[in-house]
């Protein structure tokens, strides 16, 4: 394989294996801020123990997070170093304000939130925790300011030419609120917060399949359903807006996401199917008219076709409608499951219900493999453009890597990526197998509360 190929086979392991961890460090940063906030407000010991309990997963999770993504700011400078030295003046800015402002706010409460319970006053702690969740958003805004940059660039002007350009910031606002950030990031928040309650629903199933923790268990269940289900609410919500506004600004990557070959009036949305390159169409279930519909309002609009872009500007068509499909599927999926588990949750009948348990405790893997998709489905999208419009793939390679280098690097991260994947998989089943503990079902002196009647 050529150097550029295997540079973004490279790029897409080591991005795809760091995604693993942040959304599930944002939604467990909510849980801890609701969990110790209901215990705050109730005084119920019970809400204490979650609290704790959840606070182990989240440190494990914010570790391995922290070591994966160190790697990729490195490979801007190995593997594409032309892009690093074309965008350097606007990602400088993002990811400084990254590290200012979360990064150093998550770290610097992290230790209160991991070894101050029995240390500081209640009060003190619970804003720990809020400042640790707050910091790993801050975090996400950051990064999502710099990749929808990358997808709607503003702001800038370019400066020189051929292998000395580079995009210079003239509007720092504009940058940052370039026009897909705001429906990218509530997007990608929303992602995250599904990822971290069906994580809580699905350890807390498990434990009630296996007649372990059933008090601790139940209520972290209904709090894992409660987010879950309000973040596929949001979800459903934010992939509508992000849609019309891809249809605006990138609208030959949703003719590939819809594997629309020719510009449609009343175009329909494909509901289930796959595509035939050869006849330049889709074969499956679709309904009439409703792709106009969502991406315009208006059943009767006109949604531009890949023929309306030359070869050399189109996006693969297979992987991004494969990689979209899958998340709106896993996303429907996930908005029923929660849906009826906290229905069931009415008289209890969902403890009865093993099946459904069961599916619970599975659920985890749907958030995932939907974060996954989605941001496959966001950067295959924007090929063969690194910077859309602006700056192509290719041309943003480094000009002194090699094909054997990026080879012997590429099979030294998935070996070591394998091994890192084994140790969370090890540490995360030791926790849970090991519980929550009973002595957090009594605080100490400093943090005790009344118990409200």
């Amino acid at each position: 394989m050529d150097v550029l190929t295997l540079s973004r086979i490279q790029f897409g392991l080591t991005i795809g294996f760091h995604y693993l961890y942040p959304p599930l460090s944002i939604g467990l940063g909510v849980m801890l801020v609701l969990m110790e906030g209901a215990w705050l407000r109730t005084g119920n010991e019970i809400y204490h123990q979650m609290a704790r309990f959840w606070t182990r997963i989240f440190a494990l999770t914010f570790a391995l997070g922290v070591a994966t993504g160190i790697v990729m700011e490195f490979e801007f400078g190995t593997n594409w170093a032309t892009y690093s030295r074309f965008v350097g003046d606007v990602f400088g800015s993002a990811l400084a304000a990254e590290g200012i402002f979360a990064f150093f706010l998550e770290s610097g409460f992290l230790a209160l939130l991991l070894f101050g319970w029995d240390k500081v006053g209640r009060k003190t702690h619970f804003f720990a925790t809020c400042m640790v969740a707050l910091g790993a958003h801050f975090s996400a805004v950051w990064i999502v300011v710099a990749n929808s940059w990358m997808q709607t660039p503003a702001g800038y002007h370019i400066v020189g030419q051929g292998m000395r350009a580079r995009a210079e910031v003239t509007d720092f606002w504009q940058v940052v609120f370039n026009p897909s950030m705001l429906c990218r990031l509530s997007h990608t928040l929303g992602g995250a917060w599904a990822t971290g309650g069906f994580l809580v629903a699905s350890v807390s199933a498990w434990y009630i399949l296996k007649g372990r923790h059933l008090d601790f268990a139940r209520k972290s269940l209904k709090a894992g359903l409660g987010l879950g289900l309000a973040a596929s609410l949001l979800q459903a919500t934010t992939g509508h807006l992000s849609a019309q506004n891809v249809a605006r600004h990138q609208p030959a990557k949703l003719a590939a996401f819809e594997g629309l070959y020719h510009t449609t009036a009343r175009a329909p949305l494909v509901l289930a199917g796959y595509v035939d390159e050869k006849d330049q169409k889709v074969i499956g279930l679709e309904a009439p008219d409703l792709l106009s519909f969502l991406a315009d309002d208006n059943i009767n609009g006109v949604v531009e076709g890949l023929d309306d872009f030359s070869a050399g500007d189109r996006p693969p068509v297979v992987p991004c409608f494969i990689f979209f499909h899958g998340m709106v599927a896993i996303g429907f999926g996930l908005l029923g499951l929660s849906a009826l588990g906290l229905w069931s949750l009415r008289g209890n009948r969902l403890f009865q219900r093993r099946w459904l348990l069961w599916l619970l405790v599975f659920s985890v893997v749907g958030p995932e493999l939907a974060n996954q998709f989605g941001w496959f489905a966001a950067e295959v999208g924007r090929q063969p453009w690194i910077v859309y419009g602006v700056l192509r793939t290719p041309e943003a390679l480094s000009v002194v890597v090699k094909a054997n280098v990026v080879m012997a690097s590429l099979i030294l991260f998935t070996v070591v990526y394998f091994l890192l994947f084994a140790a969370f998989i090890y540490l995360l089943n030791e926790k849970i197998q090991h519980g929550p503990e009973d002595a957090d079902l009594i605080p100490s002196g400093k943090l005790a509360l009344p118990v409200k009647p």
